[in-house]
């Protein structure tokens, strides 16, 4: 679910005062657009996706990542009413609860 060995990379990178904002900012920004997504707002659903996606590969969501792509291709191809947000809503959820909770150990 999270890569652990890309999340100690990033915290090496950038020290952990830094990692705590990155971490910070990235809550802040994806959480904008999950509550959008859990309105079932689909109006730029491949552009949010793909957004979500960059944000969660950078801090080792890797899961999330995957299902962010895979809705940004059927997005892409024309079918974003097909796309299982309430799959990726949950990944997020669940992924965001173990990072915050292993985080610190890593």
């Amino acid at each position: 679910m999270i890569n652990w060995p890309r999340v100690k990379e990033l915290k090496d990178e950038i020290g952990s005062d830094g990692f705590d904002e990155v971490v910070e900012l990235f809550l802040e920004e994806v959480d904008e657009i999950i509550e959008k997504l859990r309105g079932d707002d689909r109006g730029q659903l491949e552009q949010d996706l793909h957004f979500l996606k960059g944000c969660a590969l950078n801090l080792g969501f890797d899961q999330f990542s995957d299902l962010c792509l895979k809705g940004e291709r059927q997005a892409a191809g024309g079918a974003a009413d097909t796309v299982d947000l309430p799959e990726i809503l949950a990944n997020f959820d669940q992924s965001k609860q173990v990072f915050l909770a292993e985080v610190s150990n890593h």
